[in-house]
Order: C-alpha cells, then structure tokens, then sequence
C-alpha cells in the first residue's frame, strides 16, 4: 500500500527494502519464502530498485541466498544495505558483492556512522573503481554531509531527513504504549523533512 500510494506521489526512482524482520541478517527458510514474495510484490506494484542484505552466520556475504534473490529482483537494480556494516571483512565482502552483480552497496564504513567509518569508506571505493557504488549512510545531517563527501569521495548518499512531529491526538492514555515506550514517544511521529532534504540536496549539488 505505502508503495503505490508513493508511487502515485513522486517521480523519483523508488527502491524497496526487502527485510522481513528486524535485527541480524541471518534468514531461516520462511523468512526467504517472505521475502521473496515481497519482491515478487514489489515488482508488481512499480518498484524502481530492491534493497537488501544476507549474511551466513561467519559474517560472510550469503552467496547462495543473494545469488537466488538477485534472480528474483532482475531486471531491477538491487543494492546491498548495510548488513554489509556486520560482515567479518568488508574488503572481502565487496568484492563478493561486485561478482554477485549488485549495483550498490550502503555502507556507514563498519561504524556507528558514516562520519566515523569514513576513511573505510573511502577504501572501499577506491577499491571498487566504479564496479559498483559505494553509498555512505548512517547519522548523515546537513552538518556532516559536506565532509563525508569529500573525504569519500562518494557521488551519492543515504540518509533519513526526519523530523519528529507531535500527534494531533486530543485525547492520550498515559497507561499505555504500543511497544514503542523504550524506542519513541508513542504520541511522536518521525516524517521526511522538506527542508532537510532541500538543503541536503543544494550541500550535494555544490559538490558533486
């Protein structure tokens, strides 16, 4: 449903995550069956691109898996997200995920955010030698954007622009909360940010 009413919405290519959980990136044999039936979906209903990521209980790149979702997903573009954060050696990995045949691989550099992985990064990249775009995200603000860039090297980027905006909810039951007490206020909504994304977007275009 968010799919196609985003699609009705906007004209920018639109990439679908497939994750059908959170937490790690070991998948069991439902899971896959969910997940290829998501791309399955997704495709049908206009997606531009598939994002995800597997990974095999050493912290590999799961050849076996991506191999069969990749054939699930063509003739889109797919990137790989930043399960590549938690593989054993991202050097390795990178170049497992160029032969794979991914377009992207979204990365905040094995850290807790881009700005802090950013020399890794840069390897990464220099390593890929335009085989395959190497996407900083992870804490990305109008702040940093401009210092990531150029010490990556980077020509494109990844990051969730959000603002937190209240409830217009009157009425609130202070005894209750919807399984978000320890992550978010529960009458707090996260939205996209216009502004953000305008200004993130000018910070880009005078350096790429």
């Amino acid at each position: 449903g968010l799919l196609q009413v985003v699609k009705q919405c906007v004209r920018v290519p639109v990439f679908v995550m497939i994750r059908p959980r959170g937490g790690d990136f070991l998948y069991s044999d439902r899971e896959v069956e969910v997940m290829k039936a998501d791309i399955r979906l997704a495709k049908l209903h206009g997606a531009d691109g598939l994002v995800f990521g597997a990974l095999t209980e050493d912290g590999r790149i799961d050849t076996e898996l991506c191999t069969a979702l990749l054939a699930v997903c063509r003739p889109l573009p797919v990137t790989f997200h930043r399960a590549f954060d938690m593989v054993h050696d991202p050097l390795v990995a990178l170049e497992t995920l160029i032969s794979l045949g991914f377009e992207r691989v979204l990365t905040s550099g094995c850290d807790s955010s881009a700005l802090e992985g950013l020399s890794l990064i840069k390897r990464l990249a220099e390593q890929a030698k335009g085989r395959i775009v190497v996407v900083p995200g992870g804490g990305i603000t109008e702040r940093n954007l401009q210092r990531i860039l150029e010490g990556s090297t980077a020509s494109e980027f990844h990051c969730s622009a959000r603002s937190a905006r209240d409830s217009g909810m009157k009425f609130r039951n202070p005894n209750v909360a919807m399984g978000a007490s320890f992550s978010a206020p529960e009458y707090s909504i996260k939205v996209t940010d216009v502004a953000k994304v305008r200004t993130l977007n000018a910070i880009a275009k005078n350096i790429l």
